[in-house]
């Protein structure tokens, strides 16, 4: 990916960080701190790799105040490291200006409207009543079906499909693979066979959200499901229908939220954390991962429920004593009124 040269003095000026050393020195790249020779900036946000700070070759380092005095190159200070890199590099390496255009093999409906300054790829297909936005790019292998609304400056990298009436707010980023609208999972049992529940409802994306490489987000199925403002989602997520998920929530790979849950604002759910339907999550709620969550928390806080990988026989016996806890639980119980019943008889005063 090509990048662009700044010297150290503006991107300090540009990202508003504390300059040590040389502002002169020319910034071409980012890279990592126990990688990075000549030209390259990286950041240290983590103390698990300080210890690569007195020996890094980079011509300069992001940090924060604490570590400064012993960075051997020049310096950015920062109160959140991470945060001034991801702008640094923001600058670095732009995103690539859409021109506006039609492919020749893209298929697109005559009552479709696309705004002149955005780009349709080779092979899409924009159905009857879509609309797109200005400055948004429809990558390749992308279906955007009917009705459905695309904002401005939205990006849909590759293979996308946005299925009928869904809304897409302005400067959305969906990866290869992602499917927004498809139907929720509704049947209904009509004597052991299952019987299909129109799925009526939409799926609605907020404006700046990030929508990872195969993750899929069902439509409602009587009202909406709603991602709202800032949310980011990993790759190979399932949204299923009627949930909603609060302003600049995060999950990460492989999580699951079922039919008509809640999520909060502001909450993180970690890698493959199970989410049942019908439940009410909090603002700033946090799920660590692989967490099993089966009831609601409306309160905030960081919350875990799950037990750590062990050897399969040992995993079996656990299993096994955890049957048997409700069933010593009664016993323990019973053995504490008998100690509490004799302690009685031997000193019925409580004079000991």
């Amino acid at each position: 990916m090509s990048s662009i040269a700044f010297s150290l003095a503006e991107l300090a000026q540009r990202v508003g960080a504390d300059l040590r050393g040389n502002g002169a020195v020319t910034i071409t790249h980012a890279d990592t701190i126990q990688d990075g020779g000549d030209g390259a900036i990286c950041f240290l946000a983590n103390s698990k790799y300080r210890h690569y700070l007195a020996t890094t070759r980079a011509s300069a380092v992001i940090l924060p105040a604490q570590d400064a005095a012993e960075c051997p190159t020049n310096a950015l200070v920062s109160d959140n490291p991470y945060l001034t890199y991801a702008r640094i590099a923001t600058l670095l390496y732009p995103p690539l200006k859409v021109v506006g255009g039609l492919h020749p093999s893209a298929i697109l409906d005559e009552s479709a409207v696309v705004h002149p300054e955005s780009w349709v790829g080779p092979n899409s297909v924009i159905g009857p009543g879509v609309e797109i936005g200005a400055g948004s790019y429809i990558g390749p292998g992308c279906v955007v079906e009917a009705g459905s609304r695309i904002g401005r400056q939205v990006r849909l990298v590759a293979n996308v499909t946005i299925c009928h009436g869904s809304l897409i707010g302005d400067r959305v980023l969906i990866h290869p693979g992602a499917v927004i609208g498809s139907d929720g999972f509704g049947n209904a049992n009509d004597q052991g066979a299952w019987f299909k529940v129109p799925q009526i409802g939409i799926a609605r994306i907020g404006d700046d959200v990030e929508i990872g490489a195969n993750t899929t987000i069902d439509r409602g199925s009587l009202r909406d499901t709603i991602i709202s403002r800032g949310v980011r989602l990993d790759n190979q997520i399932q949204i299923a229908h009627n949930v909603k998920v609060g302003e600049h929530t995060a999950m990460a790979g492989c999580s699951g939220v079922a039919g008509s849950t809640t999520i909060g604002s502001h909450c993180t759910v970690g890698g493959g954390v199970g989410i049942s339907g019908h439940l009410e999550i909090g603002d700033n709620v946090h799920f660590s991962g692989q967490t099993l969550v089966t009831r609601s928390f409306p309160e905030p806080g960081y919350y875990s429920g799950n037990l750590p990988a062990v050897p399969n026989g040992e995993w079996r016996k656990t299993v096994a004593r955890i049957r048997r806890l409700e069933g010593m639980a009664r016993r323990l119980n019973e053995l504490e009124k008998q100690v509490f019943e004799q302690q009685e008889k031997k000193d019925p005063d409580g004079q000991g």
